[in-house]
């Protein structure tokens, strides 16, 4: 079975690896995307087993998965520290990352930034050498064009995100638009993310620049971990 690029199993590999990482006690970021549900499934079943943690979501999508695997759940401005964060990327280069396939990449960056820990899951086919992934961009609506205008500035090629089984365009959980923007190979991730977070009507953009600590790869027949 293959599902956004990489097999189920090598997901599936690598959100339980993730998941071995959180121990009682702990206060877990939920992350969002395919193979991050496997991750919050895993921690389901151990839960059920009687592990005591509480989750902070990071989305609609990751709440419902978490509710329904009955995880402990509190909101993010309830608690002071997030022990470890798992969450899946579209791309990573090392300890760099893009995000935000999903839309939720505003409140990942949150949740991922306030863990101790953050532990990125992820199948094979999500590295390269050097990011070149077209990049997130949550834009407020009345935005869209001016920001567009200055990711064009920038060197970027802006497209406004449309909705699958809709007509119109995604709309994020905060009631905003995204501009995916291709920069095409990125040679300096960390000054491109200062540019982006610079441009008024910019709510938050998908380049999660040095934050890993892990990552957790999944292959068919096990996990390869990359500590940064």
């Amino acid at each position: 079975m293959k599902t956004n690029g990489g097999s189920d199993a090598a997901k599936r590999n690598a959100g339980e690896s993730a998941a071995e990482a959180v121990t009682d006690g702990m206060i877990v970021g939920l992350g969002t995307g395919s193979t991050a549900a496997h991750a919050i499934r895993a921690l389901g079943r151990k839960v059920d087993a009687g592990l005591d943690i509480q989750g902070v979501t990071t989305s609609f999508q990751s709440r419902e998965l978490a509710r329904e695997a009955e995880i402990p759940l509190v909101e993010l401005d309830e608690v002071v520290e997030i022990d470890v964060a798992i969450d899946g990327a579209d791309q990573f280069s090392g300890p760099h990352l893009v995000k935000g396939g999903g839309a939720a990449h505003a409140r990942e960056k949150v949740v991922d930034a306030a863990a101790s820990r953050l532990l990125v899951v992820a199948d094979p086919s999500k590295f390269v050498k050097q990011l070149d992934h077209p990049v997130p961009v949550e834009v407020l609506p009345a935005a869209r064009r001016t920001v567009a205008a200055d990711v064009r500035g920038l060197g970027g090629d802006p497209t406004l995100r449309d909705a699958e089984r809709k007509d119109g365009p995604v709309v994020t959980d905060n009631g905003n638009l995204v501009l995916d923007c291709d920069f095409g190979r990125i040679g300096s991730p960390a000054e491109l993310a200062e540019e982006l977070s610079a441009l008024p009507g910019v709510l938050e953009h998908g380049l999660f620049v040095g934050m890993a600590d892990e990552v957790h790869v999944g292959g068919e027949d096990g996990v390869e971990v990359q500590e940064f």
